[in-house]
Protein backbone atom coordinates (compact mmCIF):
# COMPACT_ATOMS: atom_id res chain seq x y z
CA UNK A 1 0.00 0.00 0.00
CA UNK A 2 1.08 3.41 -0.47
CA UNK A 3 -0.41 6.95 -0.80
CA UNK A 4 2.89 8.08 -3.63
CA UNK A 5 1.88 7.60 -6.97
CA UNK A 6 5.31 7.79 -8.07
CA UNK A 7 6.32 4.89 -5.99
CA UNK A 8 2.81 3.01 -7.28
CA UNK A 9 4.02 4.01 -11.16
CA UNK A 10 7.61 2.65 -9.94
CA UNK A 11 6.44 -0.84 -8.63
CA UNK A 12 3.36 -1.37 -10.30
CA UNK A 13 3.62 1.06 -14.05
CA UNK A 14 5.03 -2.29 -16.09
CA UNK A 15 2.28 -4.52 -14.90
CA UNK A 16 -0.25 -2.48 -16.01
CA UNK A 17 0.86 -1.47 -19.20
CA UNK A 18 1.75 -4.59 -20.08
CA UNK A 19 -1.96 -4.82 -20.95
CA UNK A 20 -3.05 -1.10 -21.40
CA UNK A 21 -6.64 -2.83 -22.81
CA UNK A 22 -7.75 -4.57 -19.95
CA UNK A 23 -6.42 -1.76 -17.52
CA UNK A 24 -7.34 1.03 -19.19
CA UNK A 25 -9.46 2.60 -16.38
CA UNK A 26 -6.66 2.44 -13.76
CA UNK A 27 -4.00 3.81 -16.54
CA UNK A 28 -6.28 6.58 -17.37
CA UNK A 29 -6.55 7.34 -13.67
CA UNK A 30 -3.62 7.03 -12.59
CA UNK A 31 -1.93 9.66 -15.95
CA UNK A 32 -4.72 11.68 -14.85
CA UNK A 33 -3.80 12.06 -11.07
CA UNK A 34 -0.19 12.70 -12.46
CA UNK A 35 -0.82 15.62 -14.65
CA UNK A 36 -3.46 17.48 -12.53
CA UNK A 37 -2.64 16.27 -9.03
CA UNK A 38 -4.11 14.11 -6.18
CA UNK A 39 -7.31 16.42 -5.63
CA UNK A 40 -8.03 15.67 -9.28
CA UNK A 41 -11.01 13.94 -8.75
CA UNK A 42 -11.64 15.26 -5.14
CA UNK A 43 -10.39 16.73 -2.35
CA UNK A 44 -9.77 13.59 -0.47
CA UNK A 45 -6.04 12.17 -1.21
CA UNK A 46 -6.27 8.99 -3.65
CA UNK A 47 -4.29 5.78 -1.79
CA UNK A 48 -2.62 2.59 -3.98
CA UNK A 49 -2.05 -1.29 -3.30
CA UNK A 50 -0.31 -3.70 -5.57
CA UNK A 51 -0.01 -7.53 -5.13
CA UNK A 52 3.32 -9.49 -5.68
CA UNK A 53 5.22 -12.39 -5.27
CA UNK A 54 8.21 -12.78 -7.36
CA UNK A 55 6.43 -10.09 -9.87
CA UNK A 56 3.25 -7.84 -9.69
CA UNK A 57 0.48 -9.86 -9.91
CA UNK A 58 -2.64 -7.40 -9.32
CA UNK A 59 -3.17 -3.78 -8.60
CA UNK A 60 -5.66 -1.28 -7.03
CA UNK A 61 -6.15 2.55 -6.36
CA UNK A 62 -8.92 4.30 -5.15
CA UNK A 63 -9.82 8.09 -5.30
CA UNK A 64 -12.01 9.00 -2.38
CA UNK A 65 -15.13 9.30 -2.17
CA UNK A 66 -15.20 6.92 -5.32
CA UNK A 67 -14.94 2.95 -5.32
CA UNK A 68 -11.58 0.93 -5.46
CA UNK A 69 -10.91 -0.06 -9.53
CA UNK A 70 -9.02 -3.39 -9.53
CA UNK A 71 -7.09 -5.51 -11.76
CA UNK A 72 -7.68 -8.54 -12.73
CA UNK A 73 -6.36 -10.55 -9.87
CA UNK A 74 -5.53 -14.10 -8.53
CA UNK A 75 -7.48 -15.47 -5.27
CA UNK A 76 -5.15 -14.63 -2.77
CA UNK A 77 -5.25 -11.19 -3.93
CA UNK A 78 -8.92 -10.69 -3.58
CA UNK A 79 -8.73 -12.12 -0.11
CA UNK A 80 -6.17 -9.32 1.21
CA UNK A 81 -8.20 -7.02 -0.71
CA UNK A 82 -10.88 -7.41 1.58
CA UNK A 83 -8.83 -5.98 4.60
CA UNK A 84 -7.37 -3.17 2.99
CA UNK A 85 -10.78 -2.56 1.22
CA UNK A 86 -12.77 -1.96 4.56
CA UNK A 87 -14.45 1.43 4.60
CA UNK A 88 -14.61 1.48 0.47
CA UNK A 89 -18.38 2.01 -0.79
CA UNK A 90 -17.66 -0.05 -3.89
CA UNK A 91 -15.30 -2.27 -6.08
CA UNK A 92 -14.62 -1.80 -9.70
CA UNK A 93 -12.67 -4.89 -11.45
CA UNK A 94 -12.99 -7.78 -14.10
CA UNK A 95 -16.17 -10.03 -13.05
CA UNK A 96 -13.90 -13.28 -12.51
CA UNK A 97 -11.74 -10.62 -9.59
CA UNK A 98 -15.07 -9.15 -8.19
CA UNK A 99 -16.73 -13.01 -7.72
CA UNK A 100 -13.41 -13.95 -5.89
CA UNK A 101 -13.65 -10.59 -4.24
CA UNK A 102 -17.43 -10.77 -3.21
CA UNK A 103 -16.64 -14.66 -1.94
CA UNK A 104 -13.79 -13.43 0.43
CA UNK A 105 -16.01 -10.56 1.72
CA UNK A 106 -18.69 -12.60 2.64
CA UNK A 107 -16.28 -15.09 4.43
CA UNK A 108 -14.91 -11.98 6.22
CA UNK A 109 -18.38 -10.11 6.92
CA UNK A 110 -21.44 -12.44 6.80
CA UNK A 111 -23.18 -11.34 3.70
CA UNK A 112 -22.97 -10.93 0.12
CA UNK A 113 -21.50 -7.29 -1.45
CA UNK A 114 -24.80 -6.30 -4.44
CA UNK A 115 -23.74 -5.73 -7.49
CA UNK A 116 -23.97 -2.19 -8.51
CA UNK A 117 -23.70 -2.58 -12.30
CA UNK A 118 -22.22 -5.10 -15.36
CA UNK A 119 -20.43 -3.09 -17.47
CA UNK A 120 -18.71 -4.63 -20.99
CA UNK A 121 -15.34 -3.45 -22.74
CA UNK A 122 -15.45 -3.11 -27.03
CA UNK A 123 -12.58 -2.99 -28.90
CA UNK A 124 -13.08 -1.13 -32.16
CA UNK A 125 -12.27 -3.88 -35.14
CA UNK A 126 -13.47 -2.40 -37.99
CA UNK A 127 -14.99 0.74 -37.86
CA UNK A 128 -18.44 1.42 -39.58
CA UNK A 129 -20.08 4.73 -39.47
CA UNK A 130 -23.86 5.15 -39.52
CA UNK A 131 -25.32 4.94 -43.30
CA UNK A 132 -27.12 7.32 -43.54
CA UNK A 133 -25.45 9.73 -41.45
CA UNK A 134 -27.62 11.90 -39.72
CA UNK A 135 -27.42 15.68 -40.36
CA UNK A 136 -24.78 18.16 -38.96
CA UNK A 137 -21.21 17.59 -37.96
CA UNK A 138 -18.81 16.70 -35.59
CA UNK A 139 -16.40 20.17 -34.00
CA UNK A 140 -13.75 20.24 -30.99
CA UNK A 141 -15.41 22.02 -27.79
CA UNK A 142 -13.84 25.04 -27.04
CA UNK A 143 -14.41 27.05 -23.94
CA UNK A 144 -17.25 28.88 -24.90
CA UNK A 145 -19.03 24.83 -24.67
CA UNK A 146 -18.39 24.65 -21.13
CA UNK A 147 -21.38 25.87 -19.32
CA UNK A 148 -23.15 23.06 -21.50
CA UNK A 149 -20.22 20.71 -21.29
CA UNK A 150 -20.62 20.61 -17.34
CA UNK A 151 -24.39 20.46 -17.95
CA UNK A 152 -24.14 17.25 -19.82
CA UNK A 153 -21.84 15.76 -17.80
CA UNK A 154 -23.81 16.38 -14.90
CA UNK A 155 -26.80 14.62 -16.66
CA UNK A 156 -25.00 11.83 -18.04
CA UNK A 157 -23.46 11.10 -14.17
CA UNK A 158 -27.32 10.60 -13.16
CA UNK A 159 -28.04 8.44 -16.43
CA UNK A 160 -25.79 5.94 -15.26
CA UNK A 161 -26.16 5.98 -11.78
CA UNK A 162 -23.43 7.77 -10.88
CA UNK A 163 -24.14 11.51 -10.09
CA UNK A 164 -20.91 13.52 -9.58
CA UNK A 165 -20.33 16.67 -7.81
CA UNK A 166 -17.72 17.37 -9.75
CA UNK A 167 -18.68 17.88 -13.45
CA UNK A 168 -16.99 21.06 -14.17
CA UNK A 169 -13.24 19.68 -12.95
CA UNK A 170 -14.39 16.91 -15.21
CA UNK A 171 -15.37 18.93 -18.14
CA UNK A 172 -12.06 21.60 -17.86
CA UNK A 173 -9.56 18.58 -17.60
CA UNK A 174 -11.13 17.15 -21.10
CA UNK A 175 -11.10 21.20 -22.32
CA UNK A 176 -7.58 21.54 -21.01
CA UNK A 177 -6.54 17.86 -23.20
CA UNK A 178 -8.81 18.55 -26.00
CA UNK A 179 -10.60 15.24 -25.25
CA UNK A 180 -14.37 15.97 -26.44
CA UNK A 181 -16.41 16.22 -29.37
CA UNK A 182 -19.93 17.64 -30.71
CA UNK A 183 -22.16 16.94 -33.26
CA UNK A 184 -23.91 19.76 -34.20
CA UNK A 185 -26.67 20.51 -36.18
CA UNK A 186 -27.38 24.17 -37.64
CA UNK A 187 -24.87 25.25 -35.07
CA UNK A 188 -26.74 23.77 -32.17
CA UNK A 189 -24.95 21.02 -29.89
CA UNK A 190 -26.64 17.88 -29.92
CA UNK A 191 -24.72 15.75 -28.62
CA UNK A 192 -20.95 15.07 -26.92
CA UNK A 193 -18.60 12.17 -27.05
CA UNK A 194 -15.11 12.31 -25.19
CA UNK A 195 -12.06 9.97 -25.46
CA UNK A 196 -9.31 9.57 -22.76
CA UNK A 197 -5.77 10.64 -23.41
CA UNK A 198 -3.71 7.81 -25.01
CA UNK A 199 -1.73 5.31 -22.34
CA UNK A 200 0.40 2.79 -24.16
CA UNK A 201 -1.16 3.46 -27.73
CA UNK A 202 -4.62 2.31 -26.18
CA UNK A 203 -7.77 5.44 -25.94
CA UNK A 204 -10.97 4.70 -24.29
CA UNK A 205 -14.09 6.32 -25.99
CA UNK A 206 -16.06 8.26 -22.65
CA UNK A 207 -18.16 9.43 -22.37
CA UNK A 208 -20.76 9.56 -24.80
CA UNK A 209 -24.45 11.62 -24.28
CA UNK A 210 -27.21 12.96 -26.22
CA UNK A 211 -29.99 14.93 -24.12
CA UNK A 212 -33.40 13.04 -23.70
CA UNK A 213 -34.94 14.97 -25.90
CA UNK A 214 -32.63 14.42 -28.86
CA UNK A 215 -31.98 10.87 -28.82
CA UNK A 216 -33.29 8.31 -31.50
CA UNK A 217 -31.82 10.29 -34.26
CA UNK A 218 -28.50 8.99 -34.88
CA UNK A 219 -26.33 11.67 -33.25
CA UNK A 220 -24.35 9.75 -30.66
CA UNK A 221 -23.36 7.12 -33.13
CA UNK A 222 -22.35 9.73 -35.55
CA UNK A 223 -20.01 11.52 -33.31
CA UNK A 224 -18.37 8.27 -31.60
CA UNK A 225 -17.84 7.47 -35.43
CA UNK A 226 -16.16 10.52 -35.73
CA UNK A 227 -13.79 10.71 -32.47
CA UNK A 228 -13.79 6.53 -33.26
CA UNK A 229 -12.18 7.66 -37.01
CA UNK A 230 -10.04 10.66 -34.97
CA UNK A 231 -8.44 7.83 -32.60
CA UNK A 232 -7.83 5.38 -35.71
CA UNK A 233 -6.01 8.10 -37.52
CA UNK A 234 -3.97 9.22 -34.67
CA UNK A 235 -2.73 4.85 -34.72
CA UNK A 236 -3.99 4.51 -31.66
CA UNK A 237 -6.23 1.26 -30.68
CA UNK A 238 -9.56 2.34 -29.53
CA UNK A 239 -11.85 0.65 -27.23
CA UNK A 240 -14.95 1.74 -24.53
CA UNK A 241 -17.40 0.35 -21.79
CA UNK A 242 -21.04 -0.55 -22.11
CA UNK A 243 -23.47 -1.36 -19.50
CA UNK A 244 -24.49 -4.60 -20.20
CA UNK A 245 -28.37 -4.12 -19.42
CA UNK A 246 -28.36 -0.87 -21.83
CA UNK A 247 -29.25 -2.79 -25.42
CA UNK A 248 -29.63 0.31 -26.90
CA UNK A 249 -26.38 1.18 -26.44
CA UNK A 250 -24.62 -2.18 -26.79
CA UNK A 251 -26.33 -3.01 -30.46
CA UNK A 252 -25.04 0.78 -31.60
CA UNK A 253 -21.15 0.18 -31.06
CA UNK A 254 -21.79 -2.85 -32.47
CA UNK A 255 -22.91 -1.65 -36.12
CA UNK A 256 -20.24 0.90 -35.33
CA UNK A 257 -17.41 -1.82 -35.47
CA UNK A 258 -16.86 -2.81 -31.84
CA UNK A 259 -16.57 -5.93 -30.46
CA UNK A 260 -16.65 -7.58 -27.19
CA UNK A 261 -13.66 -8.50 -25.29
CA UNK A 262 -14.72 -8.67 -21.72
CA UNK A 263 -16.76 -8.12 -18.69
CA UNK A 264 -16.38 -5.99 -15.56
CA UNK A 265 -18.70 -6.00 -12.25
CA UNK A 266 -18.78 -3.25 -10.00
CA UNK A 267 -20.01 -4.41 -6.20
CA UNK A 268 -21.42 -2.13 -3.76
CA UNK A 269 -19.96 -2.75 -0.39
CA UNK A 270 -21.50 -0.61 1.61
Amino acid sequence: MTADIDEFETVAGDFLRADPVRNTVLLTVVASLKTSGATTYSDTPPYFGWYADSEVRAAFLRTPPMPAIVTDAPAGAARELVEVLDGAPGLHAPTATARAFAQAWHAANGHEPKTASQRRLFRLVDLTPPHPAPKGRARLVTDVDRDLLVEWFAAFGIDVGEPRADAARAVDRRLENGELLLWELDGVPVSMAGVTTPIAGVTRVAPVFTPAGLRGRGYAGAVTAALSRRGLDAGHEVILFTNIANPTSNALYQRLGYRPIGDWTELDLA
